[in-house]
């Protein structure tokens, strides 16, 4: 795409450096982040151990310039349907009161590991455009107002509650996927179960092309099906959830 080193946009091929070897016996390292959430070191700490043929990250091309490129930053682009508008605002502002940093921090972090390691970066989420037009589409006129007041609603929360609840949803993701799939089963197939088959296609096929040993990192809402979806393909699987990198940071989950 032009815009950062060597990346590979949706999964084309960029040859590995010397010395990584591949192996497509080797288990995909499957990496949980939470978007709002700066886990930067602990994703160093995890990645920095690994022998890897590349890098993989839940970013289309549209994103990665907004997020990875030189200057740039979440919401730098103005454009877009109002949901991904008003979901950008969101993060921002969970980002700055609980995150700890910039949304999307976990993303660079893992852009930057695979840079310093002179590694491929590969860009394997559906194009944002695409998926909220879908989701648009194909959502009940009840579910679409549900999303949109939820989002207005997220942006007055204190940020007290909101922590409250990404305490709840560490101590039982499961749990709490399952309510989204009740309370908007279109959101779930579109955001999570469509995205989660077509990471694992693009996965597999790099597979296919000798990038064996890969880190990809995505949010931990994807993590399990994801995960499924690789083992379906016959891809082993090692994950690495957001409740352990949380852990990695020296603060672990409140009581309450």
């Amino acid at each position: 795409m032009g815009v950062l080193w060597g990346i590979a946009a949706r999964g084309a091929a960029v040859s590995p450096p010397g010395g990584y070897a591949s192996t497509t016996q080797a288990q995909v390292l499957l990496v949980g982040a939470a978007h709002v959430v700066d886990l930067a070191a602990p994703l160093r700490r995890v990645l920095g151990s690994r022998v890897l043929d590349g890098v993989a990250i839940e970013l289309d091309p549209e994103r990665a310039e907004a997020l990875l490129a030189p200057g740039g930053a979440p919401g730098r682009r103005a454009g877009g349907q109002l949901f991904a508008r008003l979901w950008g605002l969101l993060q921002r502002r969970l980002g700055a009161e609980i995150g700890g940093g910039v949304p999307g921090a976990e993303m660079q972090a893992a852009a930057a590991v695979a840079r310093e390691r002179e590694l491929p970066l590969f860009l394997i989420d559906d194009p944002i455009r695409e998926t909220l037009r879908a989701l648009v589409v194909s959502m009940p006129v009840k579910e679409r107002v549900n999303l949109l007041l939820g989002a207005i609603v997220g942006l007055v929360l204190p940020a007290r509650v909101v922590e409250r609840e990404l305490d709840r949803y560490v101590a039982s993701p499961e749990e709490y996927t399952g309510e989204l799939r009740h309370v908007s089963p279109t959101m779930a197939r579109v955001l999570l179960d469509d995205r989660n088959e077509h990471m694992a296609h693009r996965i597999l096929e790099l597979r296919t092309r000798g990038y064996g040993r890969l880190a990809v990192v995505v949010g931990d809402a994807h993590l399990v099906g994801l995960a499924s979806a690789l083992r379906r393909r016959g891809v082993p699987v090692e994950t690495v959830p957001f409740r352990s990198l949380r852990e990695l940071t020296g603060s672990a989950p409140n009581a309450g």
